[in-house]
């Protein structure tokens, strides 16, 4: 038998599992709704139905890769281990004094996260290194140990170790590790010199914090994963999607799984990434604004230059969603995006004013959205997407939700009865605001990065993102959107195509003008060799490795830096001129891309070294290749929808996107159907087919052009 790689993808309504089979370009799918309660349990059942159902053989899986906001969630809503934290004597209340400042200058009612670990269970060591590394006072071994039993004594599941300046040496954070681990062999630990070993006491210490608070939830959820696969017959080694939009092995997963927070999201930035790479031409950079809409929420990333932009700090669980600040600050390297509670499960209702709202609560996967009369009686946008006749009942999530049009209709109608509107506008406006959320998100983000979304294409996935591209880039001035084969799981499908990837950072404190360049060498060969010895946990073969280096970099004196690409070295060549030119050149460039203007005779330094190792999949690119073959236009029948634009409920043409062939070319308002997410084209549209399997959307004007 041939063999085939999974992808799994769960989030907060479906779990969306992935066959592919590369020497036939077969791609088999399911979508099952997500088990909160034991999120295993939908992976097992995913699984076992595509590999019954498509005869597929579990000793035949060569690769098992997995993506999951599960960590996320457990953070947002605070149901992770009860943790305790070990620091310098004098650094206790190192995370609630933060940076001292408001996110909200002049609320005076303002709220700050709270702390994941109360200070009560902050506990004090008598220890002490210098910035320089040098050893001020010994680690007090007693100390240490007695504060380990009171925490433990109280409950305490997980430990934060978390000491002064351990990234410049880390040598009493690990005799920490050892004696803990010896006294207390069941305590879960984690040390900052392993988590984030760069400067900066408050972020150091949140983002090893939040690690320990997660870090016995992965432990226990992973290990269960791989024991359940290996009962089906599934030998392949487990691979985890990272937040940086890379894959790591299963040991390393568990001993820092902060790096996955964002792993589902940076899944599908990947995917958009690797589907938008035809619409790259000698004039056009192909740049995407990615939208990926489920059940629960929408994520927007932009993809430049053929990558998703990737940031090295970000917050977890803001107070509120766009104000800086007023989240966990976490330093880990993730793809740049924007999170929103607009999804298919997004529930409707009256604010205070009588005016309509959608979200951010969502009704999840249990109970559901109305119609799927699993005992949900809220009004959401996918019964509102039912009601205007842009889904079909029967092949809703490839026939594995049993539809209940009455139920959803009900709730719709008791919300448009408080309304005081005809239930059919009532859910064209909840079509219509939840569109409206996404847009003014997506505003917001592009022009953050200075850009204009005009210039985008919009690349649409998640079961809900080809029902609402149409009006999202409407409302954006977007002419273009791409919309990629099996768009319902294309996070799931990213998966196949991600890299292996390490992110390692090092602080180095380093003067480009007249720094040493052999240590700075030498701080990149170090990374590069730590790299390295994660990267061979994959199977994959190191000598395809390619390292990115980058720094931090700022001008002396400034309190801010700039994450910088550099040269690919070596650095400590006989042309030292031309190394330093090269070094400085590359921070100045992204500094008046910034900036506009550098100071005038201000030295450069570079407060931390950053590597990026990947290892790329042999045969990733084939999912391209589209899986079935097609003849015609794939026109199935017409249903009624409701399209504003053509006067209301209009007879629209449905087509089977699995039998459109190659050159396809159809007008709106259509309706194509695929087997996890249907394709909506509104009236002025012009859907292309093209031969990788792509649909791309023109959105024509008044006379008909793009």
């Amino acid at each position: 038998m041939a063999t085939f790689a999974l992808g799994i993808d769960i989030g907060g309504t479906f779990t969306d599992v992935v066959a592919f089979v590369p020497s036939s370009g077969r791609q088999v799918s399911r979508k099952v709704l997500t088990s909160h309660d034991e999120p295993a349990r939908a992976v097992i059942d995913g699984i076992a139905a595509v590999l019954e159902d498509d005869a597929l053989q579990a000793e035949d899986c060569d690769r098992l890769v997995h993506a999951t906001t599960l960590f996320t969630n457990a953070l947002i809503e605070r149901k992770g281990a009860k943790t305790g934290m070990l620091t310098t004597r004098g650094f206790r209340d190192t995370l609630e004094i933060g940076r001292e400042r408001k996110y909200e200058l002049y609320d005076l009612a303002i709220t700050k996260p709270s702390p994941l670990v109360p200070r009560s269970l902050r506990h004090e060591v008598s220890e002490r290194i210098g910035a320089d590394g040098s050893v001020h006072l010994p680690l007090d071994h007693e100390g240490l140990l007695a504060s380990a039993q009171t925490l433990v004594d109280d409950g305490v599941e997980a430990v934060a170790i978390v000491f002064l300046h351990a990234y410049a040496n880390a040598a009493h954070e690990r005799e920490a590790l050892a004696l803990l681990a010896g006294a207390f062999p069941d305590l879960s630990v984690s040390i900052s010199s392993d988590v984030a070993p760069e400067v900066r006491e408050f972020e150091r210490a949140s983002t090893t914090v939040t690690n320990a608070y997660v870090k016995p939830l992965a432990e226990r959820y992973l290990d269960q994963l791989a024991a359940r696969a290996a009962e089906l017959g599934i030998s392949a080694p487990l691979h985890l999607m990272l937040s940086a939009g890379g894959l790591t092995h299963l040991d390393e997963a568990k001993r820092v799984p902060v790096e996955m927070l964002e792993s589902g999201p940076a899944a599908g930035a990947l995917v958009a990434a690797f589907f938008g790479r035809e619409l790259v031409t000698v004039d056009d950079p192909g740049d995407l604004l990615a939208l990926d809409m489920g059940g629960t929420t929408a994520k927007l990333a932009m993809v430049e230059d053929g990558e998703p932009r990737t940031t090295y700090a970000f917050e977890a669980a803001r107070q509120r969603r766009f104000a800086e600040g007023s989240g966990l600050p976490i330093r880990i390297s993730t793809v740049e995006l924007i999170e929103i509670g607009a999804g298919g499960g997004s529930i409707a209702h009256l604010d205070a004013l009588g005016l309509l709202k959608v979200g951010p609560e969502s009704a999840g996967s249990d109970p559901g959205p109305s119609s799927y009369g699993l005992g949900g009686s809220d009004a959401t946008v996918t019964d509102a997407d039912f009601a205007l006749g842009y889904l079909d009942a029967a092949g809703f999530a490839e026939g594995n939700v049993a539809i209940d049009l009455d139920a959803g209709s009900r709730a719709l109608s008791a919300l448009a009865t408080a309304a005081d509107l005809d239930t059919l506008i009532l859910a064209a406006g909840i079509h219509d605001v939840v569109n409206e959320s996404m847009a003014s998100a997506a505003r917001v983000h592009v022009a953050e990065q200075g850009r204009d979304p005009r210039d985008f294409t919009l690349l649409c996935t998640g079961g809900a993102g080809p029902v609402h591209a149409f009006g999202v880039a409407r409302k954006l001035g977007i002419k273009r959107i791409l919309c990629p084969p099996s768009a319902g799981v294309a996070s799931a499908l990213g998966l196949l195509v991600a890299p292996a990837r390490v992110d390692k950072v090092a602080t180095i404190g380093f003067r480009v003008a007249d720094g040493n360049l052999a240590e700075l060498e030498a701080a990149f060969v170090a990374l590069e060799e730590d790299a390295a010895g994660v990267l061979v946990g994959t199977g994959l073969p190191l000598a395809d490795i390619t390292h990115h280096r980058l720094a931090d970099g700022r001008f002396v004196g400034q309190g801010f830096d700039l994450v910088v690409d550099l040269p690919p070295g070596p650095y400590d060549t006989e042309d030292e001129k031309a190394v330093r030119n090269g070094l400085i050149g590359a921070f100045e460039k992204v500094y008046r891309q910034r900036f506009n203007r550098t100071p005038p005779d201000v030295p450069i330094e570079f407060i931390n070294a950053r590597l990026s190792a990947r290892l790329f999949v042999p045969g990733g690119g084939d999912v391209m290749t589209p899986s079935r073959a097609a003849e015609g236009d794939g026109r199935i029948g017409e249903r009624e929808a409701y399209f504003p634009d053509a006067g209301g409920l209009t007879e629209t043409a449905v087509h089977d996107r699995r039998r459109m062939v190659a050159g396809t070319i159809v007008n709106g308002p259509v309706i194509i159907a695929d087997s996890g997410s249907t394709l909506i084209v509104g009236p002025g549209g012009r859907a292309e087919v093209r031969v990788s399997g792509n649909i791309v959307v023109h959105l024509l004007g008044e006379e008909g052009k793009a």
